[in-house]
């Protein structure tokens, strides 16, 4: 590639009557590769609003430096690495709709656009990753210990993937095999991080990505369509997965893929799903109705959570929508969807311990260690600030009481993750209701874009005032390292 002269900035002086020699000072690349860097540092930061000196009234973006593109904006990610769809820097820079998306207001702002040559030139260096300018990929390095959070979408065929340390998107892996969303449903990490496994309910099929790479590295068979959940052994070596239309539970060998059914299990719409600490006993939700299922070693008890008699179709009945054994295996809790409850249960007797009113449509299930927090994201509640929607209680799992209720700037929140490394937590926000919060941005899949917001552990307050933007629907999470 032909090697591009930057421009320089030449200083003179004199003193008294001797010549002094010229000094000249090149503008700083800023750690971009050539041809770039006149882009970003010229164009976006010197000589745009992206500077240390008005960064802060440009979105929070500063991109005088490679370092600095990759912190992102009050929004989040501007740039994703090999992935030029979701990488909203260049729907800004660009004014060709046949080049890809384009957005408003064109950047730089109140200059001249880029030339078209020189948008391919900045989409281009993103496909390769967006190296710096010794070829280094954006968090490529820590492979074995980066601290990351997996995200599927609903309305994606994309796994999203979150630097934990920048807090921002590092990839996004593309996932799905027809033209069509395929609505990926579940998602575990294996105990020691090595793997992330994700389900479909449009897809028959199980992945295995590799969490060093970020790639999709096996796929397992699984013979029907709409598999709605799933648990992992603490050894990573099986997964436990149910069928919400064939009403199956299924256990995956994670090495060879080959997967055990139980046949009539006698379950309907099976949905959560839960494993002890040996892997032998496991608890289903089923959807609607009152009813959880227990089975052990292929034995299946049916359980009635309200102590009524046992249904699968919904009326005056909790609906049961997920389930979750508490870390030291005394006790479980589920939600309840329409009864706006969690409901405890002793492991021992399986008998009802105590019921906690939580708010409108509890979803998914997440536990801490390092605090005796339950968190549960309910994502119809009333929010007190106005324009958001959806709360998270957290309860003390010991105790069974509510600690605190968290609100303000989530909408329609599904999801929970915590970090116990690094004293945090993330709550995503699907965000689907059209009176939510408008995006900043908006790719290429249909819908409105969701987000996460980061918390503190200790203090169960905001950790900064970002609202992350993400695709579509982001609807489960899982941490890498636990």
């Amino acid at each position: 590639m032909r090697k591009l002269i930057l421009p320089l900035l030449v200083f003179t002086g004199v003193i008294a009557c001797r010549h002094e020699p010229i000094k000249v000072q090149p503008v700083s690349t800023g750690n971009f590769p050539a041809g770039i860097s006149e882009i970003m540092v010229s164009k976006c930061a010197i000589s745009g609003c992206h500077n240390a000196a008005s960064y802060e009234n440009a979105g929070g973006l500063l991109l005088d430096s490679w370092e600095h593109l990759f912190d992102g904006g009050r929004n989040g990610a501007v740039v994703v690495p090999y992935s030029i769809d979701y990488s909203p820097l260049l729907y800004f820079i660009n004014t060709d709709s046949l080049l890809g998306p384009v957005a408003v207001p064109t950047m730089p702002l109140d200059h001249p656009p880029l030339s078209k040559e020189e948008y391919v030139r900045v989409r281009d260096w993103i496909a390769n990753g967006a190296p710096d300018a010794d070829g280094n990929i954006p968090f490529a390095d820590k492979a074995d210990t980066r601290q990351k959070v997996y995200t599927v979408f609903q309305k994606c065929d994309i796994i999203g993937v979150i630097d934990v340390e920048k807090g921002v998107v590092m990839r996004y892996i593309p996932v799905g095999k027809q033209a069509y969303p395929e609505s990926q449903t579940y998602l575990r990490a294996s105990g020691d991080g090595r793997y992330v496994y994700v389900c479909f309910w449009y897809n028959d099929e199980v992945l295995k990505i590799d969490t060093r790479t970020d790639k999709v590295v096996a796929s397992f068979p699984v013979s029907n369509l709409f598999w709605t959940n799933m648990a992992i052994a603490n050894d990573g070596t099986k997964l436990a997965i149910t069928n919400g239309d064939s009403y199956e539970l299924g256990i995956i060998n994670t090495a060879t893929g080959s997967m055990q059914p139980f046949a009539n299990t006698g379950m309907v719409n099976p949905l959560g799903i839960t494993a002890n600490s040996s892997f032998d006993t496991f608890y289903i939700t089923s959807r609607y109705g009152n009813t959880l299922y227990k089975s052990t070693n292929g034995n299946l008890q049916k359980i009635s959570i309200d102590g009524k008699p046992l249904t699968t179709s919904s009326a005056l009945t909790p609906d049961p929508y997920e389930v979750i054994i508490s870390p030291d295996q005394s006790k479980y809790f589920v939600s309840c969807e329409k009864s706006s409850e969690i409901r405890v249960f002793d492991r021992t007797s399986d008998n009802l311990v105590k019921v906690i009113p939580v708010g409108k449509q509890p979803r998914t299930l997440s536990v801490a260690k390092s605090k005796p927090y339950l968190f549960v994201p309910c994502m119809e509640d009333d929010n007190g600030t106005a324009g958001f929607k959806g709360s998270v209680y957290i309860i003390d799992y010991n105790t069974l009481n509510v600690v605190t209720k968290i609100e303000g700037r989530i909408y329609q929140p599904h999801t929970v993750s915590v970090d116990e490394r690094n004293g945090q937590f993330y709550v995503f926000s699907r965000n689907q209701n059209y009176d939510g919060p408008a995006p900043h941005h908006q790719g290429p899949c249909s819908g409105r874009n969701g987000y996460f917001t980061v918390y503190d552990l200790n203090t169960l307050s905001p950790a900064s005032t970002k609202r992350h933007e993400l695709l579509v629907d982001p609807y489960i999470s899982d941490m890498r390292f636990k």
